[in-house]
């Protein structure tokens, strides 16, 4: 074991950082060989087999290409749930496992009615409708491929999630289909990086992660969100809340835009960094 892991440090230096490649150690032997941290810790004398050593050099070289280990792996972990990830889906981020739990302390009462604009693996979605009390949640996506993702997560976690394919910048069939329906709760994770962010992006987000999840145009950078308020003005319950994760460049902007479209209490809401990561609001 221990020279399987000097041979991971060696052709990952210069790549990745020690700590980065630590992370990444743990998690390829976790996963190809089975072995929790405890015991890579306990038992580094632990002999590796020839077909481990085999899938392990395989996850290494496309390591080495910059491609995300979760895709490598084809899961990731999420609010203490492990969703599957493919390259058709964005990689559930930790800051996202903070914007559930800010709705999930928000909201103690049951049977509410969500809707997860942009679900991409589900992974909001899924962990909403495991935590909030006999929740009914709706989820949709523009594309079919995350979808099917989707779903297998919530198959996997047993969560009865409802789940429909719209864009949302211009599906006029979602006002027909929720003409009856109001939602106590709107969550969205928009695509929110500007073009011109590109350049100081890293190298695995650019190559390997879905550009229509990321990226919108500097022209008009909270389109996304001016769409999705407008439609919670028709869907939301009086009360309802719209929650949102955000490019922090924009905050102050999307607040008075909320606050120009009759939102209450639109409150920016700080990561745990202390960045400014997401919005919350009600509908007047």
């Amino acid at each position: 074991m221990q020279a399987t892991t000097a041979y991971i440090r060696e052709t990952l230096r210069g790549t990745y950082s020690a700590e980065e490649i630590r992370n990444l150690t743990r998690w390829i032997f976790e996963h190809v060989c089975g072995l929790t941290l405890a015991r890579q810790i306990l038992c580094k004398d632990k002999q590796i087999t020839e077909t481990e050593k085999g899938a392990i050099r395989r996850v290494v070289e496309r390591l080495s290409s910059s491609e995300p280990i979760q895709y490598i792996l084809g899961e990731c972990e999420f609010h203490g749930l492990r969703f599957e990830v493919t390259p058709s889906v964005l990689i559930p981020r930790p800051e996202t496992s903070e914007l559930v739990e800010l709705i999930v302390r928000r909201h103690a009462e049951t049977g509410l009615k969500v809707l997860d604009i942009g679900t991409g693996s589900g992974c909001i979605a899924v962990s909403l409708a495991k935590m909030l009390h006999g929740a009914t949640v709706t989820a949709i996506d523009i594309s079919n491929d995350a979808l099917v993702v989707a779903r297998r997560n919530a198959e996997a976690h047993e969560a009865d999630v409802r789940f429909l394919q719209a864009d949302i910048l211009s599906e006029s069939s979602l006002d027909k289909m929720f003409r009856s329906v109001v939602f106590d709760v709107i969550v969205s994770n928009p695509p929110y990086i500007t073009e011109r962010e590109k350049a100081g992006m890293e190298a695995n987000v650019l190559k390997y992660e879905p550009t229509q999840a990321l990226f919108v145009s500097a022209d008009d950078p909270l389109c996304f969100y001016r769409h999705i308020a407008a439609r919670g003005r028709k869907w939301l319950s009086e009360g309802g809340r719209l929650y949102f994760e955000i490019n922090a460049a924009y905050g102050k902007e999307l607040v008075s835009l909320l606050k120009e479209m009759d939102y209450l209490d639109a409150e920016l809401v700080r990561d745990i960094s202390g960045k400014e990561r997401f919005i919350q609001c009600s509908k007047n």
